[in-house]
């Protein structure tokens, strides 16, 4: 049955919550998807009753300003200079680090998001204490970009094989990551998750009148402006919307393409209607006054900025890579086009912005699709399944 806006908070009833297993997580703390991820599952478990315990190099940044005498618990990895070592290790440092808060806290489960090192680290914590199970969830880069590398190859496929159970954030990540490594074992798809109290529509003028007058269509990117998200092609499609009708572009984060986006936005003499925000941390506000998402990537195993968008009402225009069209549905919550074709992408674009009852139906469509489909009220309990079974308490 799908979820409604006004059904109860399936985390909250008394039958959801358990004081066990205690669960670590190691994952990525930036800004990223898998990050982003971790840390809101993290959260949505402790606020289920189990302890949680975050690992990482520093504060996940969607953990700032969350942790209560009742957790969730953070413990900083440590770093090691030393002059005979050419360069650190991140593996054994995070090894150690989830070894001795196994060891101090009586941690049952390890939930290692990405493959390479957290994955890795938690076996190897797993081998000294001999008592947590390790779970790890592959997130999308893992395996199509690290997992790839021959300097990693082995030790990826190894941390699937010898997890002890395994998750995907989407099919087609599933059966990539089979068809890349040959690997058999069982791959449970638990698609990620938004939070739709918190990503929806604002209406507030005010608020939208800080970023774009009445008149422009107000268009946004999001993600880490690595050469896989192709962010030249946002730039490009949106000095193609801009030749046509007034408009805006947000480009939200940060990485190493963004230099290019920004010198090519000058070239095409929209750098005037274009800003570049960096690592924004407000972005549900700015998801929530906007009126396009693009997404342009060459790869991408799930899309979790575009869900974000479309639960605040946010039509997609996006390419048809990887898991993206499990979430966005072509000619329902928005656009589907091959990757590089910027100009079936422009064209989607401006068939959306200029017509006030298709966007307003896709936009509806959007947020619909985010509820009835990736709900944390859907999602997690899904994972909570998945730790219980590890635990043995099933």
């Amino acid at each position: 049955m799908p979820f409604s806006e006004h059904s109860p908070d399936l985390l909250s009833s008394p039958g959801a919550r358990s004081l066990s297993p205690k669960i670590a997580v190691l994952c990525h703390t930036g800004a990223g998807g898998s990050g982003v991820v971790a840390t809101e599952l993290g959260l949505k478990v402790a606020a289920a009753g189990h302890e949680v315990h975050f690992i990482g190099t520093a504060m996940p940044f969607r953990l700032t300003g969350c942790q209560g005498l009742r957790g969730p618990y953070f413990h900083q990895v440590s770093n090691f200079a030393y002059a005979l070592f050419e360069q650190p290790f991140p593996e054994l440092s995070a090894a150690n680090t989830l070894t001795e808060v196994i060891l101090e806290h009586g941690v049952d489960l390890t939930h290692a998001h990405y493959a390479i090192p957290h994955a890795s680290a938690a076996l190897h914590a797993r081998s000294i204490t001999r008592r947590t199970k390790v779970m790890t969830t592959l997130h999308g880069t893992d395996v199509t970009l690290v997992g790839t590398d021959p300097a990693f190859r082995h030790t990826t496929r190894h941390a699937i094989e010898q997890s002890d159970h395994v998750t995907a954030v989407s099919h087609s990540l599933a059966e990539e990551t089979r068809a890349v490594f040959g690997v058999e074992r069982p791959i449970e798809v638990i698609y990620n998750f938004v939070d739709s109290d918190r990503f929806q529509r604002i209406t507030d003028p005010g608020v939208r009148a800080r970023f774009a007058h009445p008149e422009e269509a107000l268009i946004v990117h999001v993600s880490n402006f690595r050469p896989i998200k192709r962010v030249e092609d946002v730039v490009q499609i949106f000095a193609r919307i801009a030749s046509e009708i007034p408009a805006r572009l947000l480009m939200i984060g940060d990485g190493p393409e963004r230099a290019r986006a920004f010198e090519l936005a000058r070239e095409l003499g929209v750098i005037g209607r274009t800003q570049f925000l960096g690592s924004f941390p407000d972005v549900q506000t700015v998801l929530g006054i906007s009126d396009l998402f693009l997404l342009t990537s060459s790869h991408e195993s799930f899309g979790l900025a575009a869900l974000e968008a479309m639960s605040c009402e946010v039509p997609v225009v996006a390419t048809n890579a990887g898991g993206i069209p499990e979430v966005v549905e072509h000619g329902v919550n928005g656009f589907l086009s091959a990757v590089g074709d910027v100009d079936d992408m422009a064209h989607n674009a401006l068939r959306i912005l200029r017509d006030q009852a298709t966007y307003q139906r896709m936009g509806q469509a959007a947020r619909r699709t985010a509820v009835d489909r990736f709900h944390p009220s859907l999602i997690v309990p899904q994972y909570l399944a998945a730790y219980r079974r590890l635990a043995g308490e099933d």
